[in-house]
């Protein structure tokens, strides 16, 4: 996560440090208080005193659906996920008084580290590339083989049957937001509802795990941090396993994807092997299947053509929405292709 100069902040950072040094020992002088880049729905700040270090994360300001920008959510499962063997930063404080910055906020303790928004891990040897994948990995099982009831979390979703609201969640989406015919998703969404493996193991899931929401040690192969908790829930834990694997079969002009690179010389291993490394790490014995592969990719076309269709309404450029469209179109046929 950067940081960037922004005195026009969209809170009373006067109101902030009032509240926070009532309820916090050992925070002198004045904060310090800097956004955080990344593209975060939940505006996300570097809170900064002469001997600590916090970072506040936020709802975003004006009317918000019931369900949506719950950070109240995100701050209840890092304080569950703390001592779990699952990496997150110690959430140390949530604020649903309104009055003190406009809307709801947590407060976690900053953790030092490097974040990679880009599956390519730039300027990292080969070597060190495959031990962080090898972590992104076991970080990932850590998580799935929390006991959600020991943890606290078993009303934190709803259990059971999972992909079939999944299915019919993204297929009702979908038909609100489709801007033209396609023959791959006409398919996906009779496949899918068909094609459901009879296991309805339920876990707690990240939600959006991959690369860019992980942070490493500074200097060594470790993942020190999980961030981005705004999705999280109850559901299967290979909806997160596929999630992440969907670098691999697709493209880098693709959001990002791997696929077609060189990843020997990269360091970087074949999907197989990730897997592999989930799989001996991950107490449920379940097994990948291109059906969980199929959601996926599904899923992000659907979501690829509601942004789209948002642009063809005037909200963005139309060269945008020609250019989302297409990642709609390569989404979905990469889906049915795990459907043959």
């Amino acid at each position: 996560m950067n940081g960037r100069e922004d005195t026009a902040l969209p809170f009373d950072a006067a109101r902030l440090d009032a509240w926070l040094k009532a309820r916090m020992d050992g925070l002198a002088g004045a904060p310090h208080i800097v956004p955080i880049s990344g593209g975060q729905s939940n505006p996300t700040f570097f809170v900064t005193y002469d001997a600590r270090a916090l970072v506040l994360r936020k709802q975003p300001p004006g009317d918000l659906l019931p369900s949506a920008h719950a950070v109240d959510r995100e701050y209840r499962i890092l304080r569950a996920l703390a001592g779990s063997g699952v990496p997150v930063p110690p959430a140390l404080l949530l604020c649903e008084d309104r009055s003190v910055i406009g809307t709801l906020f947590y407060v976690m303790e900053r953790v030092e580290g490097r974040v990679f928004h880009d599956c390519t891990l730039p300027g990292v040897p080969p070597a060190e590339r495959r031990q962080m994948y090898a972590a992104m990995a076991t970080t990932l099982a850590a998580l799935h083989n929390v006991d959600v009831t020991a943890a606290g979390l078993s009303d934190f979703g709803r259990p059971g049957n999972f992909y079939g609201r999944q299915i019919a969640r993204w297929t009702r989406q979908w038909e609100l937001s489709r801007t033209r015919a396609d023959a791959n998703i006409d398919h996906l969404v009779r496949w899918l509802p068909a094609h459901i493996p009879d296991d309805d193991t339920t876990g707690i899931v990240h939600g959006d795990y991959r690369i860019g929401n992980l942070m490493f040690h500074p200097t060594r192969p470790q993942v020190v941090a999980v961030l981005d908790w705004e999705l999280s829930t109850l559901g299967h834990p290979l909806a997160d396993l596929a999630h992440c694997a969907m670098a691999w079969v697709s493209r880098p002009q693709e959001y990002g994807g791997i696929d077609g690179l060189d990843l020997d010389a990269m360091g970087i291993p074949a999907r197989e092997t990730f897997v592999a490394d989930y799989a001996a790490a991950a107490h449920h014995g379940l097994a990948l299947a291109d059906f969980h592969m199929a959601f996926a990719l599904f899923r992000w076309a659907v979501i690829f053509e509601g942004i789209a269709a948002r642009a063809l309404a005037g909200n963005a450029a139309a060269e945008g929405a020609a250019q989302t469209g297409q990642l709609a179109e390569a989404f979905a046929r990469r889906a049915a292709a795990f459907t043959a």
